[in-house]
């Protein structure tokens, strides 16, 4: 797991400046610079994520985890299958993929 991807959930919380759930994801798209989806998210709202945010040019990232560990990664002891940040560096953003992309070859 990125540790960029960890520290900067862990700020944004703190900042109130993550949206957290599916719905709530779908609706605040126009105010998302990142979306990170768990692994526990059903297919069809995937498809309805990733169409939103490639109609606002908002970049997604998929967490190599499920709703209950990405939940833990924010400090929370519920399920978050989908989060969005409302404010976070271009920089974060750009490392948080590459991490990410990384992480996947390596599956």
């Amino acid at each position: 797991m990125s540790k960029i991807l960890e520290k900067s959930l862990r700020d944004a919380r703190k900042e109130n400046k993550l949206t957290m759930g599916t719905k709530q994801v779908l609706n605040s798209m126009k105010n998302s610079k990142l979306i990170v989806l768990s692994q526990s998210i059903k297919k069809g709202m995937i498809e309805q994520i990733e169409a939103d945010a490639k109609k606002d040019n908002v970049p997604l990232v998929n967490f190599q985890g499920t709703s209950v560990a990405l939940g833990r990664l924010c400090g929370l002891q519920f399920r978050i299958s989908t989060i969005s940040f409302t404010s976070i560096a271009d920089a974060s953003i750009k490392s948080i993929i590459k991490d990410t992309k990384a992480e996947e070859k390596n599956d």
